[in-house]
């Protein structure tokens, strides 16, 4: 079953491949690489996703705020 799944996380390389293994089993993934721009997007899209991942350390923020 296809999942919509948003990612926060600052680190490029691990965001990449939290990607990779999640498109690669089916699921329609979004990244972002902070707090600010995943707000953004948020309050724009009025987002329903079936799961957010959620970096504790973020440059501008935490998941836990998020």
């Amino acid at each position: 079953m296809r999942k919509k799944v948003w990612i926060v996380e600052d680190d490029p390389d691990i965001g990449e491949l939290i990607c990779l293994i999640l498109t690669e089993d089916g699921h329609e993934v979004t990244l972002f690489s902070d707090a600010t721009s995943f707000n953004k997007a948020l309050e724009l899209t009025n987002a329903k996703a079936d799961l957010f991942l959620l970096d504790i350390m973020l440059p501008d923020g935490n998941g836990i705020d998020l």
